[in-house]
């Protein structure tokens, strides 16, 4: 019975190093122009735009928007700061969760599930060529995931302040 643990140990530990492969993509081909980075990410269920300013700038300004229009910020994550913490690289990433119950709420009632999307998040990184993006989840793609209904309004809604703050952070 160990020989069977050891080697489906073995064989979990082989394929999360090529799950980690191809979550790094480490492949040489960058898609990074701003048309392919958006039509990438609408596959993915994300919109996303370019911003004028760095990562840390961006997300600065992100969190102040966010603050002035009385929602909270329950967190900001540094993922370079935690790769730099664990001896590894990473260029400027940062996601910034930021949430009002008053708008999550009324969604959670429409569709339980929807609460492992929320709070809301964002984030701002930079890529190979130095250009910084923000991205975050369509409300139409957690529609989908989640299967909502009956609550169009509520996403309009929320596609509307994501939008919105999204643009003040990014705009010059």
């Amino acid at each position: 019975m160990l020989k069977i643990i050891s080697v489906v140990a073995v064989a979990l530990a082989l394929s999360s190093c090529a799950n980690v492969d191809n979550f790094l993509n480490t492949s040489d081909e960058v898609q990074s122009t701003p048309e392919t980075m958006a039509a990438t990410n609408a596959e993915k269920g994300l919109v996303t735009m370019q911003s004028s300013h760095s990562v840390q700038d961006t997300a600065d300004k992100l969190a102040s928007i966010i603050e002035s229009k009385g929602m909270k910020v329950f967190a900001r994550v540094d993922h370079q700061k935690n790769a730099q913490g664990a001896d590894l690289t990473l260029r400027p990433t940062q996601v910034i969760m930021f949430g009002n119950p008053k708008a999550g709420t009324p969604l959670m009632n429409c569709e339980q599930s929807v609460a492992i999307d929320l709070p809301q998040k964002i984030l701002i990184s930079e890529d190979a060529d130095k250009k910084v993006w923000l991205s975050y989840n369509n409300p139409e793609y957690l529609k989908e995931r989640h299967n909502i209904k009956g609550c169009d309004t509520q996403l309009a809604n929320i596609a509307k302040a994501l939008e919105g703050v999204s643009k003040a952070a990014i705009a010059k």
